[in-house]
């Protein structure tokens, strides 16, 4: 398990960008945290990480957005919205899941059932005693 603190958005950019740039192909990235906690933030910082220009924003209608530009494939799914599991499915998570690009899942708890056996779980949480910005970060092996 990894923790870290952050008392800025560029700070968690940042961290974010480490994340990218040590990310290996097929390693999938769960990221559990409420709304507006920060997890785009990160998620654009994971892209700068693997070398990824273009802008990144959440794809919370679309499902999945997929940037191929870096140094691996990015896939980064949003499935806030989902309905069931069958819409993973049609969209072919699969390829992504056990491809060789990177996948980053916002609220992976709604298709826990259909994750990889083993994934890191990132977990982006605000402590408002310790300042608005404030952001505490965790990776834990699953």
């Amino acid at each position: 398990m990894k923790k870290t603190e952050t008392y800025s958005a560029e700070e968690t950019f940042a961290f974010g960008r480490q994340i990218g740039q040590q990310a290996k192909a097929g390693e999938v990235y769960t990221l559990v945290g409420d709304l507006g906690v920060g997890k785009t933030v990160l998620t654009q910082g994971v892209a700068a990480g693997l070398g990824i220009e273009e802008p990144v924003n959440s794809p919370t209608f679309t499902i999945l957005q997929i940037y191929e530009e870096g140094r691996l494939p990015f896939y980064h799914f949003d499935v806030y919205r989902i309905g069931d599991v069958e819409e993973m499915e049609e969209i072919g998570y699969e390829d992504c899941f056990y491809g060789e690009g990177v996948c980053l899942i916002e609220w992976a708890n709604l298709i826990e059932e259909i994750l990889p056996r083993e994934y890191r779980q990132i977990t982006i949480e605000k402590d408002l005693d310790k300042g608005f910005d404030y952001r505490r970060i965790t990776i834990e092996e699953r």
